[in-house]
């Protein structure tokens, strides 16, 4: 036996996991629930036999040796898998990760429109938050083969490990794997400034340092995007602030003031046919929130998206009203979902006024764009050299 059928089967049936663990079956997860895939129950020693058959000698070494290993795995024409192998209980594990071959679009996604122009900014931070499994590398590969597609630049990405893999279209994209390409973040990051790039992705944003690096770039004058695990906007901010010492949290809420383009927190819920459908909370940086960040306030941040009238900017609440209101989820499924049950509940009681606010904000985003000045931020189209390597 080998896995090859079974990672195959994952993208057939459009699987985003799969289990593997002794004494067990093959486990693989499909819209969120978890199906058996025979009735083959697994010993240790078969799992292990399994996973070493997908690693060199130096990955048998490295996992043997450290009792963690991450890597990336390729099927031509099928797909790209992240693999994460572990123990327990004595015993080797690992986990699957399904990334299509195709790169989804943001509409595909159903993400907000929002993100195509957060893409294109010429600077600062924007952070794709949420747990483990709701979409967020599938919404940051979305952006960027976006901003492939319709900028001229260079992108680097720094990933541990490369899941989405990108073409060079308007934009060069270079990919730098943890382990393979680079020994590790904080030697690739240390380099990124000297390799150029416009857009810089880094993964995931997992200590001090790494936040300091994004910081460090977006101050520069460029722009980076990166994921957290969190569950908001208010708790990814809260953790930023919690990586740092007491002694330098007055100088990194200036600079994450002044450098954050927004945070984007997205959860999956499970819609009225069954499917997952993503729940997008989008926190812009306008003016206040800036004031706020500087001074420490953040617990006053999500009051302040409530109250708000920037267009693109919403609350879990006014994202799961949307659904509930179009037909889409169930309203205990929004109710479960939400930061505020309470908060919800009084939107649906109140659909009337939410619905004069909402045409408030799209008439004052009609009025913007018709005043604004075309060729913003143009990019200087395709400039061809007749050169050549000999």
């Amino acid at each position: 036996m080998n896995l090859q059928p079974f990672f195959k089967l994952m993208a057939e049936r459009n699987a985003s996991d799969l289990f593997l663990s002794a004494n067990s079956p093959i486990v693989i997860k499909i819209q969120g629930a978890c199906y058996p895939v025979n009735n083959q129950v697994l010993s240790g020693e078969h799992v292990k036999q399994l996973v070493y058959q997908l690693l060199s000698p130096e990955r048998i070494a490295a996992f043997e040796r450290d009792m963690e290993l991450n890597m990336g795995y390729e099927i031509p024409g099928v797909g790209n898998y992240r693999i994460n192998i572990f123990r327990s209980r004595g015993a080797v594990a690992m986990v699957v990760r399904y990334i299509r071959a195709d790169l989804p679009t943001i509409e595909e996604l159903r993400m907000p429109e929002t993100l195509k122009t957060l893409i294109m900014e010429k600077r600062g931070i924007v952070l794709l938050v949420g747990a483990t499994g709701s979409g967020k590398s599938s919404t940051v590969s979305a952006m960027l083969e976006y901003r492939n597609q319709n900028h001229n630049g260079h992108i680097l990405t720094v990933e541990d490990p490369v899941e989405f893999i990108y073409t060079h279209k308007k934009s060069l994209v270079n990919q730098r794997e943890i382990g393979v390409d680079t020994k590790s973040y904080s030697e690739a990051l240390k380099n990124a400034m000297r390799e150029a790039p416009n857009v810089l992705m880094i993964g995931e944003i997992r200590d001090r340092e790494t936040m300091s690096y994004a910081l460090q770039y977006a101050l520069a004058g460029h722009l980076c995007i990166s994921t957290l695990h969190a569950n908001n906007s208010y708790h990814s901010l809260s953790r930023i602030v919690n990586f740092f010492p007491l002694e330098a949290r007055e100088s990194l809420l200036y600079d994450l003031s002044n450098s954050l383009k927004a945070v984007v927190s997205q959860r999956l819920v499970r819609g009225k046919a069954g499917k997952l459908i993503p729940a997008v909370e989008v926190m812009l940086n306008t003016s206040y929130i800036a004031e706020l960040i500087r001074n420490g306030e953040l617990s006053k941040i999500k009051e302040a998206m409530e109250q708000t009238l920037s267009e693109g900017s919403q609350t879990f609440e006014q994202a799961l009203y949307r659904l509930y209101r179009d037909g889409e989820i169930e309203l205990d499924e929004a109710l479960r979902n939400a930061d505020s049950a309470t908060n919800l509940s009084w939107m649906i009681n109140n659909a009337q006024t939410i619905e004069e606010r909402e045409q408030v904000v799209r008439d004052k985003n009609a009025s913007s764009q018709t005043n604004k000045k075309a060729g913003d931020d143009q990019d200087g189209g395709n400039l061809m050299f007749d050169m050549s390597l000999h």
